[in-house]
C-alpha cells in the first residue's frame, strides 16, 4: 500500500484522535474545600455585540476581541452569560480563555446558526452536569429550534446548565437569556415561560442564577414578574412566588445613573440598564458593578458583575 493510498486513513485517525482529546475530561485539579459549605460565585452578564459587517474600525469584532478577552481575564468571573455571540466570536472567546468551558447553541437552528445565549464557566472551580442542561426557545413551541410566536421577529432562547461547585460540593443552576428588543408581549410571555422552567428544574432545592440582556428597565412588567412582583400580563394578574433577587438593584438602590446599553458612547447619565444578574432569594450579596473601565468600549453594552454566596442550609 502506497503512502498516497494511506492518506485518507491517516487523516481519519488524526481526526478521531483530535476528537478524543477534545472530549476527554481535564485532569483533576486541586480545589480548596470551603469549610462553611457556601457556594461563592463571581458572575458576569455580558452582551458582546454581534459580529456585524457594518461595524468598522474599533467597533469591529476583530478589533474588540483582544479587549473583551483582557476585560474578562481582569474581572475573572466564575460564570459568564454572554448574549449576541455568533459562532465565530463564541469560538474566539473560548479559544482565548482556556480556563473556561462553554455551553450553548445557535438560536436559529439549535446548532451553530444565529446568536448564542451561551454560558462560560471556570473549569477549575465548576463541574457540569451533562444530563441537566439544554436550550429552549421563547415561543409556544419551546422545543422547536428557531421558533418565535409572540410578536418577536427573530428567535429568542434560554440556555441553562447545572454546575457543581467543587469547593463546596454543592450544585446550582445557571440560566442565560436575551429577551426581544421590540415586542413587549414577547418579553412578558418570555418571563412567564422562563419562570415556569426554573420552577421545573430537576433539583428544585438547588439555587439559581439568572443572567441576561432583558431589553427591559427595572420597571418593566417582565422584570417585575421575575423579581416576584404582581403584574398584569395578557389581561391577567400574575405573581411568581419564587421571584429572584436583582443583585445590582439591591446593592445600589439610590444610584440613578445605571446605563448598561450605551450604543458605543462612554458611560453617561441615565437609567438604560437592561442587563441583569438575578439570584435565588437568600443569597449573601457581596458586590455588584457595571464595568465601565474600557475605553474605547469593547461592546455597545457594559458588562454587569456580581459577587454572591449561597450559604449552606
Amino acid at each position: 500500500m502506497t503512502l498516497k493510498s494511506l492518506f485518507p486513513t491517516l487523516l481519519c485517525l488524526f481526526a478521531l484522535a483530535a476528537c478524543r482529546r477534545e472530549d476527554a475530561p481535564d485532569p483533576p485539579q486541586a480545589v480548596a474545600v470551603r469549610a462553611d459549605g457556601g457556594i461563592a460565585l463571581r458572575l458576569m452578564s455580558y452582551n458582546i455585540r454581534y459580529e456585524n459587517e457594518s461595524d468598522g474600525g474599533a467597533k469591529s469584532w476583530r478589533a474588540r476581541q483582544p479587549g473583551a478577552v483582557a476585560m474578562i481575564r481582569r474581572e475573572a468571573p466564575d460564570v459568564i452569560g454572554v448574549q449576541e455571540a455568533l459562532h465565530g466570536p463564541a469560538a474566539d472567546l473560548w479559544a482565548s480563555l482556556p480556563d473556561y468551558s462553554f455551553f450553548g447553541v445557535g438560536r436559529d437552528d439549535g446548532l451553530r446558526a444565529g446568536e448564542y445565549s451561551g454560558i462560560f464557566y471556570s473549569k477549575s472551580r465548576l463541574q457540569p452536569d451533562p444530563a441537566d442542561r439544554g436550550t429552549f426557545w421563547l415561543s409556544d413551541t419551546p422545543a422547536v429550534p428557531g421558533s418565535h410566536t409572540w410578536g418577536n421577529e427573530i428567535p429568542r432562547v434560554v440556555t441553562w446548565i447545572r454546575l457543581t461547585d467543587l469547593a463546596s460540593k454543592r450544585g446550582f443552576y445557571v440560566f442565560d437569556t436575551h429577551f426581544d428588543h421590540q415586542s413587549q408581549p414577547s418579553r412578558e410571555r418570555a418571563a412567564l415561560l422562563l419562570a415556569s422552567r426554573i420552577d421545573a428544574r430537576t433539583r428544585p432545592d438547588e439555587p439559581v442564577v439568572l443572567l441576561g440582556d432583558f431589553n427591559s428597565l427595572a420597571s418593566n412588567p417582565a422584570i417585575l414578574y421575575l423579581t416576584g412582583k404582581s403584574v398584569e400580563i395578557a389581561g391577567s394578574s400574575h405573581t411568581w412566588p419564587h421571584g429572584l433577587t436583582d443583585v445590582w438593584q439591591t446593592l445600589n438602590p439610590g444610584v440613578r445613573n445605571r446605563r448598561t446599553a450605551h450604543f458605543w458612547q462612554n458611560f453617561g447619565p441615565g437609567d438604560f440598564k437592561i442587563d441583569y444578574i438575578l439570584t435565588s432569594p437568600g443569597a449573601r450579596l457581596e458586590g455588584a458593578e457595571i464595568v465601565t473601565s474600557d475605553n474605547p468600549p469593547v461592546s455597545d453594552h457594559y458588562p454587569v458583575t456580581a459577587e454572591i454566596v449561597f450559604a449552606a442550609k
